[in-house]
Parts: C-alpha cells; sequence; structure tokens
C-alpha cells in the first residue's frame, strides 16, 4: 500500500511538470552524418568565448583541461511553455493521458523510471568544467604533437575519406608511429566537419591501429555532452578493447539511444550492475542469453562481469571448448575478469587484440612478452617499453624455460664486458625469433644495447643488424657512429646512406650498383626501397635515378589519384594531411605488399613538409625489411 501512494504521488507530479520535458529532443546525430561535406554547426546564442586549455602532462593518459565555455547554453529552453490558458489546459489533459500505469511504473528500470520522470542529467559535467570542443587530443606542438592549424585548408569529405578509408594495418612500424603521432595531436578540426566527429574519426583509427589506450584517451579529451554518434562509437570500441567497461559508463547514459545492438544493451546491463541495480541488471543479461541476442560466451562474460560490479554471490562458469573465435568485446571481458582465454583463439597478429595483450595490466607477464614480439614490430610498443617488460620478467622468480633465457640474454647484451660477447646475445636473441616479424620486434627490443656497442672493426660483419637494430628506435647519431667501418655497398652502408642524417657516408652510382649487384632478396626488393629512398630524399641525382629506374623497372614517375593527393598536401605544407595520406599509403600485411612508388612519394612528402627525420626512418626500416 505505502509503495502505492508513493508511485501515486509520482504520477500527479508528473502531469504538473510533464509539459516542461515536451520540447523536441536533441539529436544524437552528428550534424550532417554521412554527408561528405557537412556544413559547420551554428554556433550558440550568446556564448562566452572558451578559454585554452593548460597543455597535459608528458606521459598522461589524457589531458587535464581547465574550465571553459560550453558549446550550448546551460538553460533548459522553456519557449513553449507560455501561452494561452486553453493550449495549456489541453496539453495538461493530453500529458495525463499519456502517464504510465502504476503497475508500469512499478516494473520500470532505473533508467527508464528516470526518464518518465524527465530526470535524465542534461549534463555530465558541471558548467565550469566543461571544455570547448575544439583542439583536441593529447599532445602539444611542445610535446611532439602537429601544430593545431595543421588541418587548415583541408576539405572535410577528403579528411573523413582518408581516416575511414585507413583499415590501421601499416607495413611499416615508422608509419605507424607517424600516424598515431599525428591523430593523438590537439588538433581543430577541418572548417566545416564537427569537431567531435573529427575525434570520433580519429579515435576509431587509433583502435583499428591497436592503440587502444591512445584511442580511449582521446576520446576522453571531448565532454560527453559534445559526443556524437560517431565519437560515441569509437569511444565505445576503445573502453571495449582495454577492457575498462565501467568507464563508458557515462557516455552509455547520456547517449543511450544512440544504438540498439546487443553488445550496448549488456554494457547498460553492466552499467546498471554498477550503479547498485545488480539483480535487474542480471535478469535483463538472462533474457538476452534465453532469446539468443549474442552468443553464450558474450553474455556469460558480460553476466560475470556485471555480477563482479555489482557485488552478486551468483556463479558464472565460462567454458571456452565450444568457442571458435575471439573478438574484442571476449577478449576485452576476459582479461578484465583475470581470465586467461585459450591461446588458438588469440590472434596476435590482429593489431587489436597484440595491442590489447601487450599493454594488458591483468595479463600474464609471458602473455604480455609473446604480444609484444608483435606489437614491437607493429609500432605500438616502444623499445623503451619493451626493456621495463623484460626488466619485470627478469626480476620474477617464477618466470622459467626459454623467456627467461630470453630476458638473460637481453640482461647479457647490457652488461658483458666483451662486446663480441654482447653481440652474439644480441644475435641469439634475434635469430630465435620464428618469423621476420618477431625477429624485428626483438631488434626494437634491443636498441638501447646495440647503441651501446663501441665501433669495432670486429663486427663490421655483423654491423647491418645492429644499425638496423638502433634505428628502429630511431638512434640515427649512434648508428651513424659506424659509418667508418662498413663497407660499401653493404647493408650497414645502404641503411646508413637513407637512414642517418646527410653526409654520413658517400652515396654514388657504383656503391649503389654494388648493392643491387649483391641484393638476394626477393624481386631485388631492398635494391628498390633504397632507390626510391634515396630519391625521395634527394641523395641521388637525376641521373642516377632514371638508370636504376629502368634497370628495376621502378616507375617513380607514374601519378595516381593518391599520389596527386600527396603531393599536393606537401606543396601546401599540410604535416597533418601528409602524415594521413602516406599512413593510408602504407597499408598492408608486410614489405612485399609496398611498391617502391608509394615509397618514393611518402619519403618526398615528408621530407618537404619538414618530417625529414621520420622519412629516414621509413626508408631505412623498409631497406631492413624489405
Amino acid at each position: 500500500m505505502k509503495l502505492r501512494w508513493i508511485l501515486s504521488g509520482t504520477a500527479l507530479a508528473m502531469a504538473s511538470g510533464w509539459a516542461l520535458a515536451q520540447g523536441a529532443p536533441e539529436s544524437l546525430l552528428p550534424p550532417g552524418f554521412d554527408d561528405p561535406a557537412p556544413a559547420p554547426a551554428p554556433a550558440p546564442a550568446q556564448a562566452p568565448a572558451p578559454s585554452t586549455a593548460p597543455a597535459p602532462r608528458s606521459g598522461s593518459s589524457a589531458p587535464v583541461s581547465g574550465p571553459s565555455s560550453p558549446v550550448g547554453s546551460s538553460s533548459p529552453a522553456v519557449s513553449g511553455v507560455t501561452g494561452s490558458s486553453g493550449s495549456l489546459d489541453s496539453g495538461t489533459t493530453a500529458t495525463i493521458a499519456r502517464l504510465p500505469t502504476i503497475e508500469e511504473l512499478a516494473k520500470m528500470t532505473p533508467e527508464e523510471f528516470e526518464d518518465a520522470l524527465g530526470l535524465e542529467p542534461k549534463f555530465d559535467i558541471p558548467a565550469g568544467s566543461r571544455r570547448a570542443a575544439e583542439k583536441v587530443g593529447l599532445m602539444e606542438v611542445s610535446e611532439g604533437g602537429l601544430a593545431a592549424n595543421a588541418m587548415a585548408g583541408v576539405k572535410p569529405s577528403l579528411a573523413r575519406k582518408v581516416l575511414t578509408g585507413n583499415r590501421g594495418m601499416l607495413v611499416s612500424r615508422w608509419g605507424h608511429i607517424l600516424l598515431r603521432r599525428a591523430l593523438a595531436s590537439r588538433l581543430d578540426a577541418p572548417e566545416g566537419m564537427n569537431a567531435a566527429d573529427f575525434a570520433g574519426l580519429r579515435a576509431s583509427l587509433l583502435v583499428r591501429m591497436g592503440e587502444l589506450d591512445a584511442a580511449r584517451a582521446l576520446a576522453q579529451d571531448v565532454d560527453v555532452d559534445n559526443y556524437t554518434a560517431i565519437l560515441t562509437n569509437a569511444a565505445f570500441d576503445a573502453y571495449v578493447g582495454t577492457g575498462d567497461f565501467t568507464g563508458i559508463c557515462p557516455v552509455i547514459v547520456k547517449r543511450r539511444a544512440t544504438r540498439e545492438d546487443p553488445q550496448w544493451e549488456a554494457a547498460n546491463d553492466i552499467c546498471s550492475a554498477a550503479r547498485g541495480d545488480g539483480r535487474a541488471a542480471l535478469q535483463r543479461l538472462d533474457r538476452m542469453l534465453r532469446q539468443d541476442k549474442m552468443a553464450d560466451i558474450d553474455v556469460l562474460l558480460a553476466q560475470r562481469y556485471a555480477g563482479a560490479v555489482g557485488q552478486s554471490r551468483r556463479a558464472v562458469t565460462i567454458e571456452w571448448d565450444k568457442v571458435n573465435s575471439m573478438t574484442p568485446w571476449r577478449f576485452g571481458l576476459a582479461t578484465a575478469l583475470g581470465l586467461s582465454p585459450p591461446e588458438k583463439l588469440v590472434n596476435l597478429n590482429d593489431r587489436r587484440m597484440s595491442g590489447a595483450a601487450a599493454l594488458g595490466p591483468a595479463i600474464s607477464l609471458a602473455d604480455r612478452a609473446e604480444a609484444s614480439d608483435h606489437a614491437g614490430g607493429f609500432g605500438i610498443l616502444s623499445s623503451t617499453a619493451m626493456i621495463d617488460l623484460y626488466s619485470q620478467i627478469y626480476a620474477d622468480p617464477d618466470v622459467e624455460g626459454e623467456l627467461s633465457g630470453r630476458a638473460e640474454n637481453l640482461r647479457r647484451a647490457y652488461v658483458l664486458r666483451d662486446p663480441a660477447a654482447r653481440s652474439v646475445a644480441m644475435q641469439t636473441l634475434w635469430n630465435g625469433a620464428p618469423n621476420a616479424l618477431e625477429r624485428y620486434s626483438r631488434q626494437v627490443l634491443t636498441a638501447q644495447a646495440a647503441a651501446r656497442l663501441p665501433v669495432d672493426e670486429k663486427l663490421a660483419d655483423q654491423s647491418g643488424d645492429i644499425i638496423a637494430s638502433m634505428l628502429t628506435a630511431g638512434l640515427d647519431r649512434n648508428a651513424a657512429r659506424w659509418a667508418g667501418i662498413v663497407d660499401d655497398g653493404s647493408q650497414g652502408w645502404a641503411l646508413l646512406a637513407v637512414g642517418a642524417p646527410g653526409g654520413t657516408v658517400e652515396i654514388d652510382s657504383g656503391k649503389v650498383g654494388s648493392f643491387v649487384d649483391d641484393d638476394d632478396s626477393p624481386e631485388s626488393r631492398k635494391s628498390a626501397f633504397l632507390v626510391a629512398g634515396l630519391a625521395g630524399l634527394g641523395r641521388i641525382d637525376a641521373g642516377t635515378r632514371s638508370d636504376f629506374d629502368d634497370r628495376l623497372s621502378l616507375d617513380l614517375n607514374r601519378k595516381s589519384r593518391w599520389s596527386s593527393y600527396i603531393d599536393r598536401a606537401a606543396s601546401q605544407n599540410r604535416q597533418a594531411m601528409v602524415a594521413m595520406l602516406a599512413g593510408l599509403g602504407m597499408q598492408g600485411s608486410g614489405w612485399d605488399k609496398m611498391t617502391p612508388r608509394h615509397l618514393y612519394y611518402i619519403v618526398s612528402a615528408l621530407r618537404r613538409v619538414g618530417l625529414e627525420a621520420e622519412a629516414r626512418m621509413i626508408a631505412a626500416e623498409a631497406v631492413a625489411r624489405g
């Protein structure tokens, strides 16, 4: 009886206040969604100028922003409430007719109850703490980011195509690093593009690249009040990938109507459990399981997570026997719950999977090390991050076997007195890798140790691998010290010819010819990349370029739509667009998918916009891995 009186009072209160909630609902889709050239959203009336957000601290996962003006007015619109008494009476009568019954109110979820009462929060962040939806990103210029106006003059339709057209699988580690830098920079959106959409497109590409932490941090740099459908979807993927299923809850609460798919519903139930409504959340997940809306394993993992955050005593058993594939949803939930998915289901060639496995805090050291053999080569992990990981492995007495031996060899590469013995330790690490990608990742791991080696004639035969290892971490000046002992036309010479600062080694047609003559790579790919890299850097004359273009059938002068775009962007000094177009041109599963012509245009464009160091590293990587 008491509940009936409370609900009756609620219904009467709703009758008097319902008219205020009858204004048109705010659209959840971004302005001009799916329009290749969206018009800019109209500025709100009397909006104060936004204050500039302070720069984030280096190394932080999300920038710290100061107060700034909100994009929209914080006061609810009341136009249409005042009027003639006749219209008000008719509106009230219609409102009462639409009120839910007491029985319906009793069955409502907390979210449905809030909607019925009009209690859904209008803003997620207090007015004094809201940030302007502009210059979204993680890195200022002073922290290595690109200039905020780097996208000025770029057509929104082109920016959208370049970002959505990239699958995130780049052949080049250094191309990946450059693209991540561009995407994570604090940038203004191209004129005519919604700033939240631009952030969402960048975050979505970062997710596809396996840069899940960066994608999540980028999404967090936009207030939830300003989210669009594009940014909502990108944020959801980033939070799922990092196993942060409660972190996405503010977005789900504010943007609940954006999606209706089973994963979104299950995530909403997890959030309900975290808010204290665990029993109803588990009941809804039970219903989802009975209705076969999702695979059983997906619902069971969600139930176990919801039970954990909702402090439920229900036991949920997870069995992988009938599971044939691993998805980001399954991997994120499993690792967040401290479960180890079967190795046969985890495809570390998938960037999202290897990135999540290499960086997941709840994942074992052994599994992280295995993932690092992929993530390091992809560019997700730095040399320093890999060294930190192996330091933990070395210090853990429970780690045994081959992995312990790897950590010991890395230590020997640093501490042994004899340089030759240190080189042997590195060679053991490199040659113990089962394939080319993992061998290259091990060279990333040993970059700092290689840089500590003294230049020694006794190591001249190994100089190619030693120099290649240093260049994986951008240690070009350390690598340049070896210029005096490398043989002309050797692998070490070729790497310094494109990777070291200009003038480090002498370059002429004879030395290039010697390298080409001795090249035993498939289809002389290393030679083709060397010539393309030297031409792009402007380190060979037109005659030498033409001779080797004909000899190797490179066809460097042939134009395409992509080459015209990147050439035009370079001529207009648009760094960000050049970096994004370079990433678009480096897609593929391996260097056998890369053409010398694409490499030439990428290296040339990067050099012309002031990114010569990145151009050199990409060219050197091509020669090392071709």
